[in-house]
């Protein structure tokens, strides 16, 4: 059993205050490796989230190997929905620029995460277009398959 996997859990808010996944009680430094399973994320692709700055600092022990932290999985949360909204990686990494800058960047994040927003939403109305052509399509098949066996009775 990893640290990832140890009880007991207590279940922590995500970045958009929703309940997300356990973590272990008490615990705050976990490995690449354990990072990785828990996220689903390689060990390549976290390391290359901090070398392209994506990831803040992430702390390492006396003989160098990463120790992430709670914060730093509630940050990869993030930059997953992010990646899942299609944001592209410049963005992203022009966000965790912006976040380390301080407090008196909030308009700018404000603004980038509000073109963002608008963009998922044109997104979500082609999408939402399309899935009803889809089921236009499905019914004249369900239709015409009904029509077939009526007329075919096997």
């Amino acid at each position: 059993m990893t640290v990832m996997e140890s009880a007991p859990v207590k279940a922590r808010k995500n970045c958009a205050g929703r309940v997300g996944h356990p973590r272990p009680t008490g615990q705050d430094r976990y490995s690449i490796s354990e990072v990785a399973a828990h996220t689903g994320l390689t060990a390549h692709t976290l390391r290359w989230y901090e070398r392209i700055g994506l990831m803040p600092h992430v702390d390492r022990t006396h003989t160098g190997q990463r120790r992430f932290t709670n914060r730093d999985l509630d940050w990869l949360d993030l930059v997953g929905k992010l990646r899942l909204t299609g944001m592209p990686v410049a963005d992203m990494v022009r966000y965790a620029e912006l976040v380390r800058e301080g407090e008196h960047t909030f308009a700018e994040r404000e603004k980038l995460l509000t073109a963002h927003r608008e963009n998922v939403r044109e997104r979500i109305a082609e999408l939402q277009s399309t899935l009803e052509v889809l089921d236009f399509k499905i019914d004249v098949y369900a239709d015409a398959r009904r029509v077939s066996e009526r007329l075919d009775p096997v």
